[in-house]
């Protein structure tokens, strides 16, 4: 499943579990086929030393924005915080936070462009932390599609009442798989700057995720329960080990309630046990160029739902030849993966 080629790693094709594209189209012909609104998973309180800033933005990558702010608050960027990194190549609406303690608001509204726009400014108590996301909501538009518009239908009713699998999408990896290959680079003493490192080593640690879900693909349980797995609740980070397979777990298994986890690789117990430990072991042989690297740092491991559920997904055809996606997803899952299911995009 791995290409190696002088310590580089190629991004291979994970393979898709209902039948496979059987229609191509392009996406993000222009950034507003691709539109991405941040659901918070609370409410800004209104006053506190942070500022909470939503921005649409078109064309314009995350970092850049933060930087942005950093420059116009005269704060230091570490100062400055967002959920999540959201595609350039694209119109997102998402949130940042600004630490100004004891300091008036500067006039944001200065900020706007043709490309950056401030849609509402709230004062809270704490930064925005990574991750605290309830969701992303999501309207994306297939330009030139052709293809089997009967089973695409079909493939979208089973995503509906299934779910997908939980892949890290291409943008994770950068192009050509590069983030993954400057984590091999820092590996072998490659200078990184700091604030990319992170970066880096998230993709390598996603990458050996994709590569245990295809392998569960491949044996055809990555949404059915094995000995020794991990479950994770379907609304919620928090996740248990049953002490058996028994009729109550493969119920919730059954009905969504709860998902099998795959790996997200680093220091810690080995949680999971018997049959899914021994998949995830070869997966870690495998790639052990990439986990020795990874076991040098502080990296604390974590668990991931090997499938996600779509919620409000609905999608129409407008013409003959552009199709209208909507859905929402929790967040840390990828609309690009849903897309992987039922379209080839590449063209």
């Amino acid at each position: 499943m791995t290409n190696w080629n002088k310590s580089t790693i190629q991004i291979p094709q994970w393979p898709s579990v209902y039948g496979g594209p059987h229609s191509q189209g392009k996406l993000k012909s222009k950034p507003a086929d691709f539109i991405v609104k941040e659901r918070l998973s609370f409410q800004p309180e209104g006053t506190g030393e942070h500022v909470f800033i939503q921005i649409e933005k078109c064309g314009e990558n995350t970092e850049y924005v933060a930087r942005l702010l950093s420059r116009f608050a005269g704060v230091r960027q570490r100062d400055v915080s967002f959920a999540g990194l959201k595609d350039r190549h694209a119109m997102t609406t998402q949130w940042f936070s600004v630490w100004l303690p004891g300091k008036a608001d500067p006039d944001w509204s200065q900020l706007n462009t043709e490309t950056i726009k401030i849609l509402q400014v709230q004062r809270h108590a704490r930064k925005l932390k990574r991750g605290v996301l309830s969701g992303n909501d999501f309207e994306i538009l297939i330009r030139d599609w052709q293809g089997d518009k009967t089973k695409l239908e079909q493939q979208l009713q089973q995503i509906k009442i299934q779910g997908f699998p939980n892949y890290f999408g291409e943008q994770r990896f950068g192009r050509q798989g590069q983030n993954v290959n400057k984590a091999l680079a820092f590996f072998d003493g490659e200078k990184i700057k700091r604030e990319q490192r992170s970066l880096y080593l998230s993709a390598a640690r996603s990458y050996l995720f994709n590569q245990l879900l295809a392998k569960r693909i491949e044996i055809n349980n990555w949404n059915q329960a094995i000995a020794g797995d991990i479950f994770i609740f379907d609304k919620s980070n928090s996740y248990f080990k049953a002490k058996q397979l028994d009729r109550s777990v493969l119920e919730r298994i059954r009905a969504y309630k709860i998902h099998p986890t795959g790996m997200m690789f680093g220091k810690g117990e080995d949680e999971v046990s018997a049959e899914a430990q021994k998949i995830e072991a070869e997966i870690l042989i495998e790639n052990q160029i990439l986990t020795n690297g990874l076991l040098k740092l502080d990296l604390i491991s974590a668990r991931r739902a090997l499938r996600v559920m779509v919620k409000n997904l609905q999608w129409e055809f407008q013409g003959k030849t552009t199709l209208l996606l909507k859905f929402s997803l929790p967040a840390g899952s990828y609309a690009t993966s849903l897309i992987h299911e039922l379209l080839d995009t590449k063209s």
